[in-house]
C-alpha cells in the first residue's frame, strides 16, 4: 500500500489471525465500554448510538486500491479505534468487501450490541466473530468493563447466546484477565458457566502485556494464565504475548536521541503512525509488521519522537510506543 491510508492499517502479524489487514470504521474511543485495560486510553463518554460514524465508500475504495497493489493477508479484520458494531453500515461494508476479495473477514467486537437483531444480522456475514467476555457477574463486569448504563452482564451474555444460535460461522471468545479483579476462583467459575452457555468454538485468554488505560492494571503470569485455561476447558488457549522484552534500547519520554539519521521514508512513517494510533507497539511489533530491520525501525521511532508525535512507556520490562494523547 503505497499511499497514505486513513481507514486501512497493516497487514500486521496477529497471534490469533496470522497476517491481518485491519479496517477501522469507528472513531477513536467511540465505544459502549470504558475497559480498564484498553490500549487506547479512557473512553470519555460511552455511547449506544448506532450510526454511520465513518462512510463505507472510502473504506472500500482504500481496500480496492490495496488489493490492486498486491495486498496479501490471511484475514481482513474489522476492528480499530472504537467499537465497530456501532457503525450502522457494518453489514453493507462486509457485503462490499466480499465483492472485492475472497480473503476471510473477521470482526473484533466487545459483543455488547449482540442483543440487537440488526447487529447479529450484520455480524453473521463475517467468517469469524471475536467477541469479549471478561466477567460472569454484574459487579465484576462493572469494575473491569465500566459499561454504558444500558448494558448489563445478563444482556451481554444473552446476546452472545442468541448470536451463537443464529450464526453458523466461527466464534472465538476472548477473556481478558486482570490480576485481582476477575482472577478469583468464584470469578473463573462464573466465567466458565457463561462460556458453557455461549458455546464458542474457541476461548482465547489474554492479559495486560501492553500499556493500559489504567496504569495500575496488573497482568497475570504466563503460568497462571495457563492454569486458568486448563480450568476453563479444552477449547481454551493462551493468546497473550509473553515474549521477552523486545526493545533492547531505552527510548522513554518524547525526545531522547537514539539516532543521528532523519532519513525516514514517508511510506513507513505513515504506516507506523497508523499502527500506533490503534495500539501501543514494541520495537519487535514494528519490525515484524512493517517488514523492516531494527536499525531502520529505530530511525523511524527517533524521528517521530523528535517531532513530538509519539512517546514511549515501559510495561514490565518492554518499551512500547504510542501516539501522544
Amino acid at each position: 500500500m503505497t499511499d497514505k491510508k486513513k481507514y486501512l492499517y497493516g497487514p500486521v502479524p496477529s497471534r490469533r489471525l496470522g497476517l491481518s489487514c485491519g479496517i477501522d470504521i469507528a472513531p477513536l474511543k467511540i465505544c459502549t465500554l470504558d475497559c480498564v485495560y484498553c490500549q487506547l486510553g479512557k473512553t470519555a463518554q460511552t455511547t449506544m448510538e448506532r450510526k454511520e460514524y465513518i462512510p463505507i465508500e472510502p473504506v472500500l475504495s482504500e481496500l480496492k486500491e490495496a488489493l490492486a497493489e498486491g495486498l496479501k493477508a490471511d484475514y481482513i479484520t474489522i476492528a480499530g479505534s472504537g467499537e465497530p458494531t456501532l457503525n450502522s453500515r457494518l453489514g453493507e461494508l462486509i457485503d462490499g468487501i466480499k465483492k472485492l476479495t475472497n480473503i476471510p473477514i473477521a470482526i473484533l467486537t466487545n459483543g455488547t450490541l449482540l442483543y440487537r437483531a440488526d447487529v447479529r444480522a450484520d455480524c453473521s456475514k463475517a467468517d469469524v466473530v471475536m467477541p469479549s467476555l471478561d466477567a460472569g457477574d454484574e459487579q465484576t463486569f462493572q469494575r473491569i468493563n465500566r459499561p454504558n448504563s444500558v448494558i448489563s452482564i445478563e444482556k451481554l451474555i444473552s446476546g452472545l447466546c442468541a448470536f451463537r444460535k443464529e450464526y453458523s460461522g466461527r466464534i472465538w471468545l476472548e477473556v481478558f484477565f486482570v490480576e485481582g479483579i476477575n482472577t478469583g476462583a468464584e470469578h473463573i467459575a462464573r466465567i466458565k458457566e457463561a462460556i458453557k452457555l455461549i458455546n464458542p468454538d474457541k476461548v482465547h485468554l489474554n492479559t495486560a502485556v501492553r500499556p493500559t488505560a489504567d496504569p495500575h492494571i496488573a497482568r497475570l503470569s504466563a503460568e497462571k494464565l495457563q492454569e486458568i485455561a486448563e480450568l476453563l476447558g479444552p477449547r481454551s488457549e493462551v493468546v497473550a504475548d509473553f515474549s521477552p522484552a523486545s526493545s533492547g534500547i531505552l527510548m522513554e519520554g518524547k525526545s531522547k536521541d537514539i539516532s543521528e539519521s532523519n532519513s525516514v521514508t514517508s511510506r513507513n512513517a505513515e504506516a507506523l503512525l497508523s499502527m500506533l494510533k490503534r495500539r501501543p507497539c514494541s520495537l519487535n511489533d514494528i519490525c515484524s509488521s512493517l517488514g523492516i530491520n531494527r536499525n531502520e525501525a529505530i530511525k523511524h521511532i527517533s524521528d517521530l519522537q523528535h517531532k513530538g508525535i509519539i512517546q514511549s512507556e515501559n510495561k514490565e520490562g518492554t518499551v512500547f510506543f504510542k501516539t501522544l494523547s
